[in-house]
């Protein structure tokens, strides 16, 4: 039996605008039916509360249609008003069971209020912006995998409303007064749509969101810095096997324990130019993305305030210069900041895994740190201890961008070291023509 169907679209609908701008855009009044298995278990687990409302309601309409002032067709006539429809929608409602709702104790919930406001600035990351902006594209994706769903209701001013789903174009075009509802029943998956005003809050409800939300951040990235902040598909320039012999021979020892372990923590170190960056994302694309990773490419700024979100099951995190950050705390340096703690406690866990409750999905995540740096002599000794860093290798050869770029940064200095030259030969060459001309023009001594 269809829980959907039409019944009196004017119903109180002069004192409901808003009401009639939802049929205007599509949305149509919902009616709820008798379901036979619902009022069985009424008749049986509360027969006497079921009793009391038939004969109150009997006892309304008897008392509606009574009047003794009144003439008996002018009686018949107010078993059609409001005081009456009052009693009978308040006894239908008892004996019909309520329209879907989501179930608020699902284990699961990703929410995001949308649209985003942009709160980046050179000198400063809103890092929860950048994760706001990572949620919704997830939603998103969630909701374009999904497709139509099974039922689109809402409730306003008393009344309840259903979207015809062939008539569903997109969630942006559905005209949402105060709280929408989708389910998709396949999958047991609710949309919560709030109306904030100008805003509106985004809420995806289910037992378990972890299998969609691995399926649709395959590739993913996210860019954390001060300069650009992103979120996109994952670029790496160059394959491994470009790499050298024994960096291909590390990538697969890295490999191995990215299987094995639950944590890991790899430290690359060589001359700039050597490929540790490159390494790092080409790693991250071949090996890191087809296992479901999600990867974080992080400045300093922005490892200091960064904790891992506990939607994501997997995570890489890629951090460039790791000697100016985890500075030795002995030096005079690193007493000016916090962030040789910080990493410390992200690379050994306690700084997310100290206290987890049972809704957490941190006890489950995997977590992989890709750091690169110069030299290792100003990193914090802690650092390096065991149960930190996992794998270390120092990258020895010229990588085919360094080499472009060594040779860059030579023929850039000695170009800039010839206008230098010229520069001062043109200064000399000035000074001497100057010199010439005040000898010239000197007048002789009177005789």
């Amino acid at each position: 039996m269809s829980y959907f169907n039409d019944y009196d679209y004017g119903y109180n609908s002069s004192k409901q605008p808003q009401a009639q701008g939802l049929l205007s855009s599509g949305w149509r009044p919902y009616f709820r039916q008798i379901d036979p298995q619902f009022l069985a278990n009424l008749v049986l687990k509360d027969t006497g509360e079921l009793v009391h409302k038939w004969f109150n309601l009997n006892s309304q309409l008897a008392t509606i249609a009574g009047r003794r002032e009144y003439a008996w067709w002018a009686n018949a006539m107010n078993l059609f008003s409001s005081e009456a429809r009052y009693h009978m929608d308040d006894f239908w409602n008892y004996i019909t069971p309520d329209p879907p709702y989501p179930d608020h104790r699902h284990v699961d919930m990703l929410s995001v209020e949308t649209p985003i406001k942009s709160l980046m600035s050179r000198d400063h990351i809103a890092i929860d912006h950048v994760f706001n902006r990572l949620r919704d594209i997830i939603i998103q994706k969630i909701l374009k995998f999904l497709g139509r769903p099974t039922t689109i209701t809402q409730y306003y001013l008393d009344r309840h409303f259903y979207f015809p789903v062939e008539q569903f174009v997109s969630w942006d075009r559905l005209d949402v007064i105060n709280t929408a509802y989708a389910h998709w029943q396949d999958c047991d998956l609710w949309l919560q749509i709030d109306n904030l005003g100008k805003e509106r809050r985004i809420t995806l409800m289910a037992q378990d969101l972890k299998p969609l939300v691995r399926k649709v951040t395959h590739g993913l990235a996210v860019m954390l810095s001060g300069y650009q902040s992103r979120v996109g598909q994952l670029q790496a320039d160059f394959p491994i096997r470009s790499f050298p012999k024994d960096v291909q021979d590390f990538s697969d020892a890295v490999q191995q324990c990215v299987l094995e372990q639950e944590q890991l923590a790899v430290l690359v170190s060589g001359a700039p130019g050597t490929g540790k960056t490159a390494w790092t994302q080409a790693f991250a694309k071949e090996v890191l993305v087809p296992l479901g990773y999600v990867t974080f490419i992080l400045d300093h700024d922005a490892v200091q305030n960064f904790v891992p979100p506990g939607y994501l099951e997997r995570i890489c995190l890629i951090i460039n210069e790791a000697d100016n950050l985890a500075q030795d705390r002995a030096s005079e340096v690193a007493q000016y900041n916090n962030k040789t703690e910080h990493i410390l406690g992200l690379l050994d866990g306690t700084l997310y895994r100290s206290v987890l409750d049972e809704m957490s999905a941190h006890s489950e995540q995997r977590l992989m740190v890709m750091m690169t740096c110069n030299t290792t002599e100003r990193l914090d000794p802690a650092m390096l201890r065991k149960g930190r860093v996992d794998l270390t290798c120092e990258f020895t050869h010229l990588f085919e961008r360094g080499k472009r770029e060594v040779e860059g940064r030579r023929f850039w200095n000695r170009k800039v070291r010839n206008q230098e030259v010229e520069s001062e030969t043109s200064k000399l060459k000035t000074q001497t023509s100057k010199l010439k001309t005040q000898t010239s023009f000197q007048p002789s001594p009177a005789p």
